[in-house]
């Protein structure tokens, strides 16, 4: 036995001596992809660092395990900081850094690079890196969850990933993966519009979130409340490395290395059986996804880089009868009527593109060629139990294709930048509809089978300059863009889009922003491909213009790089017009969205007005000392003008008070914990009107309500509130780590009001009574309606 535990003493010694890990990488200059030579690469906190070599390499060894801040610098260049690098003995870590030259000739000036704050977009952007992402409370590992935790960024206590920013709709957000458009970035989305119940994107492969929610720059085209530049990690340079991940809805493998001397790849795919944790909660609803990404970068040579890149997704959705025994008869009879009111859902998805970057001395060319499908489909039949073809309530099948090429090119001199480019994109709109509608209290049957084509085209230039040793950042910009969809929208003079922006060194770390900027969105293909029996495109006819929104911004921002803090507030004003509104229900598209199903098919006009308005304020404590936290504030009002009330009604997007904390502490031996709590304003809905609702022959063609659109979002919700938690414990091996986590979402099990449902009462068998007072009707009760219940889920993380 004495020797037993000697040798496994030795042992430990050994596996102690071997726990020493490596950050290797490149120091260059990113606007001529030139190395930096001789750069200082330095472990905060810690007497480690390298210097680079000609080539602009260097590696660091000898590093305990654990999480640690990077810094490269040089003379003549901007320092730069990389957070939160995990450093284990399993793998090297490949950390490269991007030095921009300094041009600043005042020595008293200090420009600190800690926090994101590019030439083009000095206010309104927000980051996010990889483990920021990957440890959330309450995230999950979903990127659209974890950008909830941000200023100005609204969520909601139901299963889905809507992105509400700054009080506008959910469609009014752009996503980018390494400079190449994604438009569907979560599984189940809703068409027309966003969000869904899980994200698509895998953590493991990203290596850090920008979101942009004001100022944008002007290569950004078709977004009107944010664009998300994501960029993901580049594979792993010298061997191959993979990643296992078993969570309580997921199984996710990740794999990445070399394809050749010049080529690296990573790729992720994913299988989910979140059919089993919604059937244990007892969900109305089994939904079931899978997704794949991959990305491989390679260099042709020192002057020209390839980057290939893919994303898709595959869901499919069934309804579960399985009634427990335990229900009590309100949560039934809801249960029951989600059954009845609920479609089929099945969903495929993906984007793949090429990005070439020819550099030369003084910048580079970058060209940018893409695709990307949704196929959507959904169908009903009454009360979801009979599928004989008379049955059949409605059966939507529609696809969205779009081709896209993009060229810009970057000149750097000293002070200044100028940028120019064109884009051209082709999209294709199939759609297969076949609907018993009821339209005005009359029954009509629409059968719709027609493809639409459509050519987006846009050109813009910007240019930005230091004044006073870069103390002061101007920024200007200047797009138009022009679709054969509507007449209006053919002349990109009807489209011109200036931007401003200012950025001022009050003193050391302490900036004044500001910015006043118009942007156009185009209408969802929804509205856009909308055709009667007769095969006409109806809005077009319409003249559907693209939507505008004027937005002016202004704000402060106190950095404290010695204790990776930063401290930000803004004042915002968005003006919105063009906006498409329902024909026929009078409302603005902008009250609609955060559903699953599909948006704007139907005849509009584009003749709705809005406006969003309010405060943000952040404060931002980065990993110091083993402690990180965000706290956040954002005081917004959000309204739409409708064509049936006069002046503007407070929109469905409009919380009035969204407050967002989250904080986490890493303790010894590698545990660490981390809260969120969330607190926003009731939003405000649409009541149901009772008459017409109850009539039988209404009933019977939808087997739900009908919103009384006299009083568009005419009662609030209360106030939701929410905890989550996380705990995180990782062991580090020589050739493998291993990661166990517990993410709870919804702590104290917060139950929050929603929208109250109408549901017809029955009889013992099960039958809708009809109204003794009026044969007409059927008799109907509302029941109350919450969401929210304690969600734990248990993961497991491997890596080798």
């Amino acid at each position: 036995m004495k020797k037993l535990l000697l040798l496994f003493a030795l042992f430990l010694i050994a596996s102690q001596a071997f726990s020493q890990g490596i950050i290797r990488g490149r120091v260059f200059n990113p606007v001529n992809n030139e190395p930096v030579p001789f750069a200082n690469v330095f472990v905060l906190e810690t007497e480690l660092g390298a210097i680079t070599d000609e080539s602009g390499n260097y590696e660091i060894s000898n590093i305990p395990p654990g999480l640690y801040n990077v810094r490269a610098s040089f003379v003549g260049f901007k320092s730069q900081t990389q957070f939160e690098i995990q450093v284990t003995q399993a793998r090297p870590v490949q950390l490269d850094f991007e030095l921009e030259e300094d041009a600043s000739e005042l020595g008293e000036v200090v420009v600190s690079s800690e926090f994101s704050r590019s030439e083009e977009t000095p206010l309104s952007v927000r980051k996010l890196n990889a483990n920021e992402i990957e440890r959330y409370p309450g995230g999950n590992r979903d990127i659209s969850r974890v950008i909830q935790a941000l200023p100005g960024v609204a969520s909601t206590p139901s299963f889905r990933n809507d992105i509400l920013i700054r009080g506008g709709a959910p469609n009014e957000n752009k996503f980018f993966i390494d400079e190449i458009e994604v438009p569907v970035i979560n599984h189940f989305a809703t068409q027309g519009s966003s969000g869904g119940p899980v994200g698509i994107l895998n953590v493991n492969l990203i290596k850090n979130v920008d979101l942009i929610t004001g100022g944008f720059p002007a290569n950004r085209m078709d977004a009107l409340s944010s664009f998300f530049e994501i960029s993901l990690k580049e594979g792993r340079r010298d061997k191959m490395f993979t990643q296992l991940t078993v969570g309580a809805s997921e199984l996710t493998l990740s794999n990445e290395g070399p394809l050749s001397e010049k080529t690296s790849y990573i790729f992720s795919a994913r299988r989910s059986y979140l059919q089993g944790l919604f059937r244990l909660i007892g969900l109305p609803f089994l939904p079931t996804f899978n997704d794949f990404q991959f990305k491989t970068v390679t260099k042709i040579n020192e002057k020209t880089e390839l980057t290939f890149l893919g994303v898709g997704a595959i869901d499919k959705f069934k309804l579960n009868f399985d009634v427990p025994d335990e229900e009590n008869e309100e949560e039934r009879e809801n249960r029951l009527y989600l059954l009845g009111v609920l479609p089929i859902q099945e969903q495929w998805n993906y984007a793949t593109g090429v990005k070439l970057k020819r550099f030369r001395d003084n910048g580079f060319w970058t060209f940018v060629l893409s695709r990307n499908m949704l196929n959507n489909r959904s169908f009903k039949y009454a009360n979801n139990d009979d599928s004989s073809p008379e049955n059949l309530l409605f059966d939507y099948t529609s696809q969205e294709s779009e081709n896209k090429f993009r060229a810009e090119n970057s000149i750097f001199g000293s002070g200044y930048t100028l940028k120019y480019g064109v884009n051209y994109e082709y999209s294709r709109y199939f759609i297969d509809n076949f609907d018993r509608a009821t339209l005005a209290g009359q029954s009509q049957v629409i059968d719709i089978n027609s493809i639409s084509n459509f050519n987006l085209y846009g050109a813009f230039v910007s240019a930005s300059k230091y004044l006073k040793g870069e103390r002061l950042l101007l920024t200007g910009g200047l797009r138009m863009d022009g679709a054969d969809f509507g007449q209006s929208a053919k002349n990109p003079l009807n489209q011109i889009s200036p931007r401003f922006s200012a950025s001022y060194q009050l003193r050391p770390n302490l900036f004044a922003t500001a910015n006043a900027g118009i942007y156009y969105q185009k209408p969802p293909y929804t509205v856009l491909g909308f055709r009667n029996n007769e095969g006409e495109l109806v809005n077009q006819n319409n003249d559907v213009q693209f939507i505008r929104n004027a937005q002016l911004i202004a704000g402060l921002e106190w950095q404290v790089p010695d204790k990776n803090r930063r401290f930000t507030a803004e004042a915002f004003y968005k003006n919105y017009s063009n906006y498409p509104s329902s024909i026929r229900n009078g409302i603005a598209l902008a009250n609609l969205g955060a559903d699953f199903g599909v948006i704007g098919n139907e005849p509009v006009l584009s003749n709705a007005e809005g406006r969003a308005y309010g405060l943000e304020f952040l404060a931002q404590q980065r990993l110091l000392k083993d402690f990180y936290g965000i706290a956040s504030l954002t005081l917004v009002r959000s309204e739409f003008t409708n064509p049936n009330t006069d002046g503007f009604v407070p929109s469905s997007w409009d919380n009035r008070f969204i407050v967002s904390l989250t904080t986490g502490k890493r303790f010894g031996k590698n545990w660490e914990i981390g809260a969120r709590w969330r607190f926003l304003g009731g939003t405000p809905y649409t009541p149901f009107d009772l008459e017409e609702s109850a009539l039988i022959t209404n009933w019977d063609l939808r087997n739900q309500g009908i919103l009384d659109f006299s009083r568009i979002n005419g009662v609030r919700l209360p106030a939701f509130h929410q905890l989550d938690l996380r705990l995180d414990k990782k062991y580090y091996f020589k050739n493998w780590n291993l990661n166990w986590y517990v993410d709870i979402q919804n702590a104290y099990n917060f139950q929050a009001l929603q929208a109250p449902l109408l549901v017809p009462v029955r009889d013992d068998a099960g039958a809708l009574v009809v109204n003794p007072n009026d044969p007409s009707r059927y008799l109907f009760r509302e029941i109350e309606n919450t969401a929210g219940s304690i969600l734990p889920t248990v993961g497991l993380i491997i890596e080798f």
